[in-house]
């Protein structure tokens, strides 16, 4: 037995005597100044086929962002709850009938919600393994950013060498997960920040345009020739689906995955609601008079999780390969610990965050 693995079923051993452990919850949806760190008396206990996980790290996202304000479709959880689209860990202990997994074992889990905390019982099913000599911080930042980003470029666009594509917001998580697996795959990008982002920006390979300052449409008419790109990547808002549509080539496609404007400005989901059925009425009217058969779809990672649950699993591992080959590097903004949960959402709802935050919830 390796000298690592003796060390983690060690610390485990000592870690699993603890009768407590600290969550921080959404104590009802709002602001940042609704989560709250709490101490959980007992240690959660696995069922059959549940493993429970000691967290090492859990990334924060705008999609928490969303979650905490109870704009996020498809949670019918209600506060309190802890928040936390994924997270990386340590199997601790093993429900009845699990037998793929082992204790000090690492893993990942797209959790969508509930990763912001110590201790978490997840489905054994679930648990991806995490690559050796993958940094935990690093791992933790593949797991919703470069996944929605993989999945995107190719399992929906199905992106080819020489081909190109524009980002919008393409100094985010989601954005410079986008421009560095386009780099591998060989893509020509152009991608949307603010002015001071665009260095960043063009680090990552990307021409950078100012949405701010210049018209994304002309520019891009400018650089193509009035050609346009074969793919967007859109998370913005209804009216920005509309204008990245016009940029598309005869064939192209355009990827949306969010509203990103409607929640971070509004806490309403009557503003959410509105949003989503315009782009519904949008959709429809572009399936009946298409413009140069040019096409529009729309990706969520939990969905197509549930609905090919072995692509999940695929992609992750793909990626960890990829990052332990250094092909790619997450950027991280921020590590912070789980305790500063709120000023991370501070920081992503300002737009300050160039790349990811990192939340250490354990060593």
């Amino acid at each position: 037995m390796r000298f690592k693995t003796l060390i983690a079923i060690f610390i485990l051993a000592c870690t699993s005597a603890q009768a407590s452990y600290r969550q921080v919850v959404v104590t009802e949806f709002g602001g940042a100044d609704k989560l709250q760190v709490v101490e959980q008396e007992n240690l959660p206990e696995p069922g059959p086929g549940q493993v429970r996980v000691r967290v090492l790290t859990a990334s924060a996202s705008f999609t928490d962002v969303m979650v905490r304000k109870g704009l996020y479709p498809g949670i019918s959880e209600e506060p309190p709850f802890p928040p936390g689209y994924d997270l990386v860990g340590i199997v601790d202990k093993l429900g009845s009938g699990v037998d793929t997994l082992k204790p000090g074992q690492r893993v990942a889990d797209l959790t969508v919600w509930g990763a912001y905390t110590e201790y978490a019982v997840l489905p054994a099913e679930n648990l991806v393994s995490v690559v050796e000599g993958i940094d935990d911080a690093d791992a933790v930042a593949l797991i919703l950013s470069y996944t929605t980003a993989y999945q995107m470029l190719h399992r929906v666009a199905e992106v080819k060498p020489g081909q190109s594509i524009l980002i919008h917001g393409a100094s985010g998580a989601v954005g410079t997960a986008l421009a560095q697996l386009g780099q591998v795959s060989g893509l020509k990008m152009y991608g949307t920040a603010s002015s001071g982002k665009l260095d960043y920006v063009r680090s990552l390979g990307v021409t950078p345009i100012d949405y701010r300052e210049e018209d994304f449409v002309r520019r891009l008419r400018q650089e193509t020739g009035g050609v346009g790109v074969d793919v967007v990547f859109d998370a913005v808002s209804v009216d920005n689906f509309q204008r990245s549509y016009t940029v598309l080539k005869p064939g192209g496609e355009l990827v949306t995955y969010g509203f990103y404007l409607v929640a971070r400005d509004e806490d309403s989901l009557l503003a959410t609601a509105t949003e989503f059925l315009r782009w519904r009425w949008q959709q429809l009217l572009w399936q009946w008079f298409p413009e140069q058969q040019r096409r529009v779809g729309f990706y969520s990672i939990a969905d197509l999780r549930q609905q090919q649950p072995d692509w999940f699993r695929e992609d992750l591992g793909s990626l960890f390969q990829l990052l332990a080959e250094h092909n790619i590097q997450p950027q991280i903004w921020k590590m912070l610990p789980l305790t500063e949960a709120a000023q991370a959402h501070r920081a992503i709802e300002a737009g300050e965050v160039r790349g990811k935050i990192v939340l250490r919830v354990s060593e």
